[in-house]
């Protein structure tokens, strides 16, 4: 079963709260549509979600659903605040795009509740602290989460930009030069992931590239695959401008007409859509839409490329027309159908 969860209403974010057994951790993600940082928090979020089953993650969209963001503690999204099920009060919050640090918040917790729960009887006394197997468990699923935290993932000394060795400083040149969307974590603000990472990746030095969570190597290795031409073929759909514009142009023309929406015509998932599909119905022509919804990658994307901040947006043979301002401007001034018509 899939642990994320959306809460429509402040309804949903009780009961699924009241559904957590005893000791279970919850974290509630809230995010806005505007914010590019959540962007990459989305995808975290969604992984953190898929690997960790006994984990709650509700997901609140922080503006649109009311009262529930006053109940905590948060300025600005995104923001994670951990929930532990007879705790009273947050037991931690996450703000910012900070994927590292949630990663971290969420194994912490987790192991919390494994350590005050029931104890292996391993013979030893019960006083002992946890034999350093057990810690070194528990930093592999650390590092086996951090690595997969972004489809590329570099590990650096310092961050892109204030590299703090000239080897880091390198690769982030060259992922500049490739324009290759990634996030980061440096190694100087934890000691047990800059050594753990060494033994885990078999890979003694950094930086260290990860591409959806397989180690490439270090600056050496991305320059050789850079000269061999096959770099770009390594990385992930949408992981590099390139890739992510070719497909937003494909969409965009997909047909005469396309609208990018929340839902889809007969279950819109907000009211702006609702009204531009009404809109467009009246109009009796046919268009092709896109529930923006199901690609976070497409959804943040086509903010930028379109320079158009909010959705729905309607684009009519490639050129966007704009957003339910415009439409019904043009429908008042009985210009919509020959805008459609293009």
């Amino acid at each position: 079963t899939m642990s994320l969860k959306v809460a429509a209403t402040k309804a949903d974010h009780d009961r699924f709260l009241a559904e957590r057994k005893e000791g279970q951790l919850a974290v509630i993600y809230f995010w806005a549509d505007w914010s590019p940082e959540c962007k990459q928090m989305d995808v975290v979020v969604d992984l953190l979600a898929k690997e960790n089953k006994d984990v709650i993650f509700l997901k609140v969209e922080a503006e649109v659903i009311e009262g529930v963001a006053d109940l905590y503690p948060i300025e600005s999204v995104p923001a994670c605040v951990l929930l532990k099920q007879g705790v009273s009060g947050p037991v931690d919050v996450v703000v910012g795009a900070d994927p590292p640090k949630l990663v971290g918040a969420v194994g912490k917790h987790k192991a919390m509740k494994k350590s005050l729960g029931t104890t292996k009887s391993s013979g030893a006394s019960s006083s002992s602290s946890p034999s350093s197997s057990e810690g070194k468990e528990d930093l592999n699923t650390r590092l086996g989460q951090l690595v997969k935290a972004a489809p590329v993932m570099l590990f650096m000394k310092g961050s892109p930009d204030n590299a703090r060795c000239k080897f880091s400083k390198q690769i982030v040149q060259l992922l500049k030069e490739q324009e290759v969307i990634y996030s980061y974590f440096d190694i100087l603000t934890d000691n047990d992931v800059r050594q753990g990472l060494k033994t885990y990746s078999n890979w003694k030095t950094f930086p260290q590239l990860y591409i959806e969570g397989k180690l490439v190597g270090g600056v050496d290795i991305v320059k050789a695959h850079i000269e061999e031409d096959d770099f770009k073929d390594m990385l992930p759909k949408g992981s590099s401008k390139e890739g992510l514009e070719a497909k937003l142009k494909g969409l965009i023309n997909k047909a005469n007409i396309v609208l990018f929406m929340k839902g889809e015509p007969g279950a819109e998932k907000c009211g702006f859509s609702r009204k531009i599909v009404e809109i467009l119905k009246e109009t009796g022509v046919e268009y092709s839409t896109f529930d923006i919804l199901t690609d976070q990658e497409v959804r943040q994307g086509l903010k930028k490329f379109s320079n158009w901040p909010t959705y729905p947006q309607l684009y009519v043979k490639g050129a966007l027309v704009g957003g339910l301002d415009v439409v019904t401007e043009l429908k008042e001034d009985g210009e919509l159908l020959e805008t459609l018509r293009g």
